[in-house]
């Protein structure tokens, strides 16, 4: 009986202080299916880019042309061709493409400018230069600080944020993602409380703390459920729930028709933040290797020349696999095309995008599949999802490693890029996290409509637990609030109980 006393009160306190906590993260969720986090995917980048003419740039600088680097991109900044360059060291270096000069900073004008570019003929208003704000949490962006902020005056009311070391657009948020993300984003990943500890971490340690405490309160509450059940004879009131109405019915129902949905959700919830690095990668593969060497600057006037027979280029990127550099040019729409040399490609053969993937690893067998459809670690979610920056283009090359940490990669022959790559830890973490918090498993995501009526379903499932919990909750301290007050009285008048 001991025992089971404890199982209740644990479950009891622990609900007090998380149902209402709870309960918010199933309306935000819900929320999420529809209005995601402010982002600037790819798509929307090239969108907006003008198209590069073609005699309008200058070589990179020799001073430039001859160190190594992580990336070299040929694009447009304020309307005018830059070059914008990733060194080896880590050092960004903004180059106009016309006279060679580097960028002396990317100041409020320089800002402006950039947004005019993105946006076209709207009004302008410069909202200053800063490092965060409750948009631009990710940490992708920490490349990019500090942000300047651009109000644009069209009809979505849309915030640009451009960084602070070249200029580029890097995110935008409208009016209406803005105000659901109140509700939604901001809400569900608790960003309210991001940055307010004084320890190094805090954010991230509050949540994974929260999520366990969720978890174990939420399989207490199935425990204390199904004991509280009358599997064979029913109680006095006819019933086999001790509960013959009220929330304290709607609770116990509830729980035992969607506690197990609570305790998966929650518990993914707690996956996400990849506690004690559980399911983060162990993978030991060098993706360094496929290039063959320093990437280096190539010709580009001859490049664009060719090029433009075929699309109209608003981005060019050099990249280098096997030794050879070569070029991939995109077009607003998002089209691409490679040169190698003199020949123009639309795709790479997929005999060369093995035998680059084999510099990784040579001595460890593999297998290659080519892939014209996702398969269930390598899917596209639509662009208001978490993952909805990612690119995830088809068909690509699925190469898998027979190394320790059973790697996978996937390279897509229209770049030569390996756009997803995940060890064996990480595939279970997809299982984990992914499927079982926003069940994006294929079947699902090729029926949207159905995977959101269940998600909805269960969602307010989950919330009749939590908003029932917090009622029950609140009535218990308050009922506990009464004998404490009516002690005090009598104490403060001498009297006793």
């Amino acid at each position: 009986m001991a025992l089971k006393r404890q199982l209740y009160l644990w479950h009891r306190w622990l609900g007090i202080g998380l149902c209402l906590l709870m309960a918010l993260w199933f309306v935000s969720g819900v929320v999420m299916l529809y209005v995601g986090y402010p982002k600037l995917t790819g798509s929307e980048r090239l969108a907006h880019l003008p198209a590069l003419p073609a005699s309008c740039c200058a070589e990179v600088p020799a001073q430039w042309a001859q160190l190594p680097l992580q990336r070299l991109r040929l694009s447009s900044l304020g309307g005018q061709p830059f070059y914008l360059l990733e060194l080896a060291d880590g050092r960004r270096v903004t180059l106009d493409a016309r006279s060679g000069e580097p960028l002396a900073r990317a100041d409020e004008a320089w800002a402006l400018a950039g947004a005019r570019q993105y946006a076209g003929d709207v009004p302008l208003r410069y909202r200053g230069q800063f490092e965060e704000d409750v948009w631009t949490h990710s940490r992708a962006l920490d490349a990019e600080r500090p942000l300047h902020l651009v109000e644009l005056g069209d009809a979505e009311r849309t915030w640009l944020y451009l960084s602070g070391r070249t200029g580029e657009v890097v995110r935008d948020a409208s009016l209406q993602e803005r105000r659901w993300n109140w509700l939604g984003a901001w809400l569900h990943w608790l960003y309210p409380l991001r940055g307010g500890f004084g320890f190094d971490n805090g954010w991230r340690v509050l949540v994974i703390g929260l999520s366990l405490l969720g978890t174990a309160m939420a399989v207490l509450g199935m425990v204390v459920g199904l004991m509280r059940w009358r599997f064979r004879k029913p109680y006095r009131n006819g019933s086999r729930s001790p509960y013959s109405g009220g929330w304290w019915r709607w609770h116990h129902i509830g729980g035992l028709l969607f506690g197990v949905v609570l305790v998966v959700w929650i518990f993914s919830g707690l996956m996400s933040m990849r506690p004690w690095g559980t399911t983060d990668s162990r993978s030991r593969l060098d993706a360094a290797l496929m290039q063959g060497g320093a990437l280096r600057a190539a010709d580009v006037s001859r490049a664009l020349r060719l090029l433009r027979t075929e699309l109209d280029v608003v981005e060019l990127e050099w990249r280098r696999l096997d030794g050879r550099t070569y070029l991939v040019a995109h077009d607003a729409s998002g089209d691409s095309r490679l040169l190698l040399g003199e020949t123009l490609l639309r795709q790479l053969p997929r005999e060369q995008l093995l035998d680059t993937a084999r510099l990784m690893a040579p001595d460890t067998a593999l297998q290659s599949d080519w892939l014209e459809r996702f398969d269930s670690y390598y899917f596209a979610r639509d662009a208001q999802s978490m993952y909805g920056s990612q690119s995830r283009p088809l068909p690509v090359l699925r190469v898998r490693f027979d190394d320790p940490e059973q790697t996978w990669v996937y390279l897509d022959p229209a770049s030569g890029e390996m756009v997803a790559r995940h060890d064996q830890s990480q595939r279970i973490g997809r299982w984990l996290f992914n499927l079982l918090h926003s069940w994006d498993w294929p079947p699902l995501l090729e029926r949207p409509l159905l995977r959101e009526a269940l998600i909805i379903t269960f969602s307010l499932g989950g919330l009749v637990i939590c908003l029932s919990g917090t009622v029950l909750g609140w009535r218990r301290l308050r009922r506990s609030r009464v004998p404490s007050r009516r002690n005090t009285l009598l104490r403060n008048e001498g009297g006793s109980l």
